[in-house]
C-alpha cells in the first residue's frame, strides 16, 4: 500500500490558492473516495480518472483509493484538478514515480479517452503556482501558449494522461493522439472600428476625445440613429495600449471566462457591451458554484458600454456605482469572498422617450411630458451624479452629409496620438502624487492650493453649487473635466 501526493491551483476570483492532493492505497473494499469540501463537478472527478486511466492503458488500483483535497476548508470548483487526482493515484500505486509527481504542479480537465481538455482560469491559475514558490507546472497541450505567459514557469504540456505518466517515469510506449485545443475567438482578432467611420457629431467627437484622455464615464442622449453605438464602440480604439500590469490583468479575466488568450498578452483595452436583459450577477459577477467574473469586471482597463441603458434593471444599474468609486468588485459568499478589478469607463447611451423622437427636428414626439419625465428617471440620481460627461447626439442632415463628404475625417490612430499626448500631460501635473489620470483626483486636491481655479473661473459652478443644481460631488467633476 502506498501514498504519495501532488499540488494543484484552486481559484477564488483571480486569487489562487496552492491545494495538495494526497491519494492512499489501502486494503479495504474497492474504491475511490474523494474529500477536502469539493463541490459537484470535482465530486465527479473519480469516474473521469478511472475511465481515463483504463483508456491510457494504466488502469487504476482495484484496492481502496481515498483522494484528499488539502486544505479541507478551502472550496474547491471545477474540473481542473483530474489531472492532479489521476497522477497523484498512479504514485500511490508506483505506477509512476512518486518523487516526482510531487515536484510538479498539475492543472487539467480529463476525457474519459484520456486526452487533457483545456482549462478556464489557466493563466491566473499558472501565475498564483508561480507566486507560491513553484517553478514546473503540468497543463494540457492546449493551454500551452497560455501557460507560458507567466516567466519563470516551466511549463509542460500534454495531450493525454498516458503522455503525462510517461513523463513521470512510467514504462508505457508513447501513443500519438489529437490534442484538445481552445476554439480561436474570432471576435477578440477583428479590427477595431475607426474614427473616420463617423459623420458628423464633431462636439461627440471631441468629447470621446476627452474621456479618453481622462478616463472620464460618458452619457449620450439621442434619437435612432443618431451614431451613440458607433461612438461608443470606437472609445477603445481611442485609449492607449494596457501597461503590462494591466495586460496581465485583463489577459487573466479573458483567461477565467473561459476565452482564449493567445500565445501573446492582451494589449489592447476590452469593449463589453451587455444587453438590457442582463442580471445583476451577470454585469458584476457571480454564480452558484465558481465565482465568475461579470460583464464590468471583464471590462477592467477598457470601456462598460450600456446601450438602451433606462431598459436596464435599476438593480443592476445601481450595482455599478460602488465598482465606480473603489475600481473594485468584491463578491461574497459564505464560505469564501472573491475580488475582481473594476476600473472601467462606463459609457450609456439613451432615447430621449420611449419613442425617441424628442428633441429632433424632422419627427414629433407622440410622449407626453410625463413619460419622458419617468423614463430617463429610471437612470438613478446617485448614478448620474457619478458620470463626467453628459451630452446630446443629434442626427445628421443631408446638408451636413455633403459637407462631411468635402472634409477630411479624424482617424482613430490620430486620435489615439492626441490622447497619449493628454495623459502625458495629465501624468506631469500629477507628479508626486499617487494618480495618473484626471478622473482619479480626489476633490480635495482639486479645489486645494495645488490646482485650486480662480474665483472668476469657478462662478457659475458656485452658483449652482449652492441652488443645489449639482452635488458636491458633481462639481468635482467639473473640474476634473475642465483639467483636460
Amino acid at each position: 500500500m502506498g501514498l504519495a501526493r501532488t499540488h494543484a491551483v484552486a481559484l477564488v476570483g483571480l486569487t489562487g490558492a496552492l491545494v495538495e492532493v494526497e491519494a492512499d492505497i489501502s486494503g479495504q473494499l474497492p474504491g475511490i473516495i474523494l474529500i477536502g469540501l469539493p463541490d459537484a463537478a470535482l465530486s465527479e472527478a473519480t469516474e473521469r480518472v478511472r475511465a481515463a486511466a483504463k483508456n491510457s492503458g494504466c488502469p487504476l488500483t482495484r484496492n481502496k483509493l481515498t483522494v484528499n483535497l488539502s486544505p479541507a476548508s478551502l472550496p474547491k470548483h471545477g474540473s481542473g484538478f483530474d489531472l492532479a487526482i489521476a497522477l497523484a493515484c498512479l504514485g500511490a500505486d508506483q505506477m509512476v514515480s512518486a518523487g516526482s509527481v510531487g515536484r510538479v504542479v498539475h492543472i487539467g480537465e480529463l476525457a474519459l479517452d484520456g486526452r487533457l481538455r483545456p482549462t478556464p482560469g489557466m493563466l491566473p491559475a499558472v501565475i498564483a503556482a508561480s507566486r507560491l514558490g513553484h517553478g514546473t507546472v503540468m497543463v494540457p497541450a492546449g493551454n500551452v501558449e497560455e501557460a507560458s505567459l507567466v516567466p519563470g514557469v516551466r511549463v509542460i504540456g500534454v495531450a493525454s494522461l498516458r503522455d503525462a505518466a510517461i513523463w513521470h517515469g512510467a514504462t508505457l510506449a508513447p501513443i500519438p493522439v489529437d490534442p484538445i485545443l481552445v476554439p480561436r475567438d474570432a471576435a477578440a482578432e477583428a479590427a477595431e472600428p475607426d474614427l473616420a467611420d463617423i459623420i458628423g457629431n464633431d462636439d461627440a467627437i471631441l468629447a470621446m476625445q476627452i474621456a479618453a484622455a481622462g478616463g472620464h464615464h460618458v452619457f449620450m442622449v439621442g434619437p435612432p440613429g443618431a451614431g451613440k453605438t458607433m461612438l461608443a464602440a470606437r472609445l477603445p480604439g481611442l485609449l492607449p495600449d494596457l501597461d503590462p500590469e494591466a495586460s496581465l490583468e485583463v489577459s487573466s479575466l479573458r483567461s477565467l471566462s473561459g476565452r482564449a488568450v493567445g500565445h501573446a498578452l492582451i494589449t489592447r483595452p476590452p469593449l463589453e457591451a451587455p444587453h438590457h436583459t442582463v442580471t445583476a450577477a451577470a454585469m458584476v459577477g457571480g454564480g452558484s458554484g465558481q465565482i465568475r467574473p461579470g460583464a464590468a469586471a471583464r471590462a477592467s482597463h477598457g470601456v462598460l458600454f450600456l446601450d438602451e441603458a433606462p431598459e436596464f434593471a435599476s438593480a443592476v444599474l445601481d450595482a455599478l456605482r460602488q465598482p465606480l468609486e473603489s475600481g473594485m468588485i468584491s463578491i461574497h459568499r459564505a464560505n469564501a469572498v472573491a475580488h475582481f478589478p473594476a476600473r472601467f469607463q462606463l459609457v450609456m447611451a439613451a432615447n430621449p422617450c420611449p419613442c425617441g423622437q424628442y428633441g429632433a427636428p424632422d419627427l414629433d414626439c407622440t410622449c407626453p411630458p410625463s413619460s419622458r419625465r419617468r423614463y430617463l428617471a429610471r437612470i438613478s440620481g446617485p448614478l448620474l451624479d457619478r458620470i463626467d460627461i453628459q451630452l446630446k447626439v443629434q442626427r445628421i442632415t443631408a446638408a451636413q452629409l455633403r459637407l462631411a463628404a468635402e472634409t477630411p475625417r479624424l482617424v482613430s490612430a490620430v486620435a489615439r496620438g492626441r490622447v497619449v499626448e493628454a495623459r502625458a500631460a495629465a501624468a506631469h501635473r500629477l507628479a508626486g502624487t499617487p494618480w495618473a489620470l484626471n478622473s482619479d483626483v480626489p476633490g480635495p486636491w482639486l479645489r486645494g492650493p495645488a490646482a485650486r481655479l480662480g474665483g472668476a473661473a469657478t462662478a457659475i459652478l458656485d452658483r449652482a453649487l449652492e441652488r443645489g443644481g449639482i452635488t458636491m460631488r458633481g462639481y468635482d467633476r467639473v473640474l476634473r473635466v475642465a483639467c483636460v
